[in-house]
């Protein structure tokens, strides 16, 4: 058998070298028959089993072999190729096999039995070096991930062959290490986890010196886990902590006992805790007192603690135990959200040390279900979303011209079905308001309803058959008021109060006069009525007024903040960027922000809102500016006119938390801040929109061809259709030019790639006409990928006229099928041409939007 096993490795090297001699890499054509009966037991039964796509491999020994990987991550796409007693011989005579199949990702770990049969360092590498070069040539969209050999120890007196070679795994890992970047593959040092202070293989890990036992695969799930999925290295935590120190070790979820509270006040969130836990698999209990050596969780008020805020928390988490400390409940509460996050993998906790508190107190999101119904299972869903992120005020629209959905005991025909014009007969009732003042109040998040006033109230006039400012409709609208104050535990009564003419100047000071009364606060819109000093304030429009004001007046900054105006990927970088009310912090004044969804448009079905918005990102993006501050002065369009190192950070944290939390939910994202364009103009056009110029008509020749600048995204803003007050990638933009810009993409391989591809984000809230028949747009905006023109889609309704009551359907990118473009493998050429004529649009409807979007997408 020695003989039969020098003679394999003499053909495996030999057949190394002479492959890595020749441009094709072929592999070693070995015999069944040199391999053990259980090693063709388990390739013939691989070799049977159905081909599945986006698999994730992993190949070995019986390491590899001894976990259940599909259970160990709750992933049916994760697949075990281990075998017992495995060589990297045997690899290599079974990667083909497995190479056949376009796995998404490979994670190799071979080795330790070589070295036990005599096997030379270098033999090893070389082998696995073949196995990386053919996954490469092969199977090129493959990521390989090659794993370091773990550490063995001979405590236990047993595979002394193999654990007698530390020496020799340490060289082995070390080649592996350095050979990665020119292999094209990723090495993982698990090494250094699983080793004790002897440098041997822990005792913990296992009972024969060589296998792993349960904690072992737990540790090894957890360093792998981010590789698994294309994550960080450290949980992406949104918002981030103000302070956030990561340590040496790990807290073992799995060994969790209990979760120890000693304050009654804070059993309902031990049980939102114990819900965590079950959510992943994990059981623990909560208990009043520390078992003895347990390791458990502590949930702590300490109302002593320096600098603490109501809503701020400290978090230490060690390798026996986690303790949450915070001046109230809502403290601990948003300490739990950071602990969820940071419990991703379900296995295991980086230790770590958190202070943390949020720099706003008012950090609000707006829903408009005036306009558009949403069921109460919708709702609870986005609330849901703004509890996890430590969002804490529900802003509910819920008066409109297009329909009354609060229901009044005193005037039913509020909600009557003729007197909405959309989705008619669907209002609220007061069961299901107190249910959503309820379900915010467990999640800390204030319930603050808005009663348009006087404004935007046509559904109240057709239903009560007189205007709002009228004698009988103010005193309507007073017994609204008292009704529904009577019957809501709300502390604030949003009225609105803008885009209106104010015929009675009593109107506002008396509805105000009338809230207060009843003991609650008065919020209204501004620009807008004639308020009184004790209005909060928020702001819709760039509004000076609230830096004139002193410390008299208190203010929620919603400026620019309308997510249905926002293209996806510009949304989530200008909200990265702003500086919320123009302050680094809030202050007695400056309460916060809220960021809104007016879906105006009549939408088809509820899901559109969340499809054709950039709701869940844009929230994510606001959650983290609301709660660290900071942010830049002006509005930002494009990436590089922000903080870049800082949004390319958050992106990182934003796309983990889209793939963990969000993947049965609508998150319309992907990543841009690698795409980087060069600009080139201006071309003047002279109002001849199809005029051709030189980046066009000499395809790669870019001598003479007015080079501008580099900009980066996947959108690019060139004149932002609010400028001035919002700059775009052209510093002073003119009318009637031509610009083009290029980029070049990587393709694996062969074949077609989905994209997003838009000249024209059309808003969700005007009647904005649908796009021409034959066209991007109607500026005759292009696309090319090497040298060809990309058709624009045959659009459902191209050239309609727009009409808001005829809900979009393929307009936006973001809510269409992918454009599919073939891409050839290796770089790939883009040439985008944007020509303007006049930045003036036909009306208010149809702003001229002068930008483009072009994005790979999975």
């Amino acid at each position: 058998m020695r003989i039969a096993v020098k003679i394999v490795f003499l053909i495996i090297i030999l057949s190394s070298v002479l492959a890595q001699a020749q441009t094709q890499i072929r592999l070693p054509n070995l015999s069944d028959s040199l391999f053990s009966t259980y090693y063709q037991q388990r390739v013939s039964h691989f070799k049977l089993l159905p081909a599945t796509k986006n698999d994730i491999v992993f190949i070995g020994n019986s390491i590899t072999d001894g976990a259940e990987w599909s259970e160990l991550f709750a992933d049916i796409n994760i697949k075990n190729r281990g075998i017992s007693g495995d060589i990297s011989a045997g690899v290599l005579h079974r990667i083909g096999d497995i190479g056949k199949q376009k796995p998404k990702k490979v994670f190799l770990l071979i080795g330790v039995n070589d070295l036990a049969k005599g096997i030379s360092t270098d033999s090893i590498v070389k082998n696995i070096l073949l196995v990386a070069s053919w996954i490469k040539q092969e199977s090129p969209s493959s990521k390989l991930f090659i794993q370091s050999i773990l550490p063995v120890s001979d405590r236990f007196k047993k595979f002394e062959g193999h654990t007698n070679k530390t020496d020799s795994i340490l060289k082995v890992n070390s080649k592996l290490n350095s050979f990665a970047s020119g292999y094209g593959y990723t090495f993982i040092n698990l090494f250094p986890f699983f080793i004790n202070q002897q440098g041997k293989l822990n005792e913990k890990f296992t009972n024969d010196g060589l296998h792993l036992l349960g904690e072992g695969y737990l540790l090894w799930k957890h360093i792998v886990f981010p590789y698994v999925y294309d994550l960080q290295a450290k949980p992406s935590l949104i918002p981030l902590p103000q302070q956030l120190t990561w340590n040496n070790g790990f807290f073992p979820l799995y060994k969790c006992h209990s979760i120890m509270v000693t304050d009654n006040a804070l059993m309902k969130e031990a049980e939102k805790l114990k819900a965590i836990f079950t959510e992943k698999g994990l059981q623990t209990s909560i208990s009043n007192k520390a078992g003895k050596d347990e390791t458990d969780i502590e949930l702590r008020l300490n109302a002593q603690v320096p600098g603490m805020t109501d809503e701020g928390y400290a978090m230490n988490v060690s390798e026996n135990k986690i303790l949450l400390t915070a001046k109230t409940t809502h403290g601990i509460f948003n300490g739990i959200q950071t602990l969820r996050q940071l419990m991703r993998d379900g296995a295991m906790i980086d230790a770590c040390d958190i202070t943390d508190h949020p720099t706003f107190s008012w950090r609000g999101y707006m829903i408009d279900v005036g306009r558009n119904y949403m069921s109460m299972k919708f709702l609870k869903e986005q609330i849901d979303v703004m509890a996890m992120y430590k969002m804490n005020v529900f802003h509910f629209h819920a008066t409109e011209d297009i329909a009354w959905r609060l229901a009044s005991k005193q005037y039913p025909q509020l909600t009557a079905p003729e007197n909405m014009l959309r989705n008619k007969g669907m209002y609220y009732t007061e069961t299901e308001i107190k249910e959503l003042i309820t379900f915010c109040k467990e999640r800390y998040i204030t319930f603050v309803p808005e009663i348009d006033m006087p404004g935007h109230s046509a559904a109240f006039k057709r239903a009560m058959k007189t205007d709002m400012q009228s004698d009988s409709g103010m005193l309507m609208v007073k017994n609204i008021l008292k009704e529904f104050c009577a019957t809501y535990d709300v502390p604030f009564i949003h009225i609105g109060a803008d885009e209106v003419k104010i015929t009675s100047k009593n109107f506002v000071p008396e509805m105000t006069a009338c809230i207060e009364s009843l003991g609650r606060k008065v919020i209204g819109w501004q620009p807008g009525g004639n308020f009184t000093g004790s209005t909060i304030r928020q702001l819709w429009m760039d509004d000076n007024a609230h830096h004139a004001s002193g410390n008299e007046v208190q203010y929620i900054d919603s400026r620019h903040l309308y997510l249905n105006h926002m293209d996806p990927l510009e949304a989530v970088t200008t909200i990265f960027n702003r500086r919320i009310a123009d302050k680094e912090k809030g202050d007695a004044t400056t309460l916060g922000g809220t960021i809104c969804m007016w879906p105006d448009r009549a939408v088809g079905k509820e899901e559109d809102v969340l499809q054709m918005n950039p709701v869940y990102p844009g929230v994510l993006a606001f959650a983290e500016r609301c709660w660290r501050g900071g942010g830049r002065s002006g509005w930002v369009a494009n990436i590089d006119d922000g903080d870049k190192k800082q949004f390319i950070d958050f992106e990182g944290r934003l796309l983990e938390n889209k793939k963990i939390y969000f993947n049965d939910k609508i998150f319309n994202y992907v990543k841009q801040s690698d795409i980087v364009w060069k600009l080139y103009g201006p071309y003047d056009n002279g109002g001849d929109l199809a005029k051709q110029f030189l980046p066009e008509t000499k395809k790669g020749d870019k001598a003479n061809s007015k080079f501008y600048k580099e900009v980066t995204g996947g959108t690019i803003v060139l004149r932002h259709w609010w400028a001035p007050l919002i700059k775009g990638a052209i510093e002073n933009p003119k009318d009637s030019t031509t610009w083009y810009a290029t980029t070049s993409i990587w393709a694996d391989e062969d074949g077609v790639k989905n994209f997003w591809i838009g000249f024209n984000n059309i808003s969700r809230s005007p009647a904005t006409d649908s796009p021409p028949l034959d066209g991007w747009d109607t500026k005759n905006s292009a696309v090319w990928v090497n040298g060809k023109l990309i058709a624009s889609p045959v659009w459902l309704r191209g050239g309609q006229k727009g009409n808001s009551e005829i809900p979009l359907n393929d307009e936006g990118y973001e809510y269409r099928s992918p454009t599919k473009i073939y891409l050839r493998k290796g770089w790939n050429d883009v040439l985008i041409k944007a020509p303007i004529g006049s930045f003036k649009g036909k009306d208010w409807q149809n702003p001229v939007k002068w930008m483009f979007t072009f994005v790979e997408i999975n």
